[in-house]
């Protein structure tokens, strides 16, 4: 398996990619795909890397830009990302989540957020943290992680793309 960049070629896959591995997620409304194809489409997508292996795509995890209310500079919220099914708890996230957070670091990135499951995100340093929140996404599902060592929280608010 290797993490590369996404390249034009990978649209479709992607796109494919994301709606199989969401289609049975009881939190999903099936909007994954359109988010990514947003993104992508104004330009607010920070990066995209996809897991291959003998030439298919069976991951994909997106960065894009957040604001934080009492934050300045680059902070960045993590997906959506998508294992194939038949791949998932395979490490295929795993790889993903942390070729991500080595490229946030490199472009000298300040922090992270994600709406997830603390039980796996905890496992990469994220963490719930009541000084940072999100409208509409339960506290204890909504965590951060801190790149610098100076951090203030607030209010975090996604890409419009992220709402249609």
């Amino acid at each position: 398996m290797i993490i590369r960049d996404e390249t034009p070629p990978d649209v479709e896959a992607i796109g494919a990619l994301t709606a199989e591995a969401f289609a049975t997620m009881p939190y999903s409304v099936g909007s994954e795909p359109a988010i990514i194809a947003r993104l992508r489409a104004v330009g607010a997508l920070t990066f995209s890397l996809v897991a291959e292996e003998d030439g298919v795509i069976i991951g994909h995890i997106a960065f894009s830009p957040v604001t934080i209310s009492r934050e300045d500079g680059a902070w960045f919220g993590l997906g959506p990302i998508s294992v194939a099914p038949a791949r998932q708890r395979a490490g295929v996230g795993s790889a993903l989540v942390r070729a991500g957070l080595e490229r946030l670091r490199q472009i000298g990135a300040k922090g992270c957020v994600l709406a997830g499951d603390p039980g796996y995100y905890g496992r990469f340093g994220f963490a719930c943290d009541p000084t940072f929140t999100s409208p509409g996404i339960p506290h204890e599902y909504f965590m951060r992680l801190a790149l610098s060592p100076v951090y203030a929280g607030g209010t975090v608010t996604y890409h419009p793309a992220f709402f249609g």
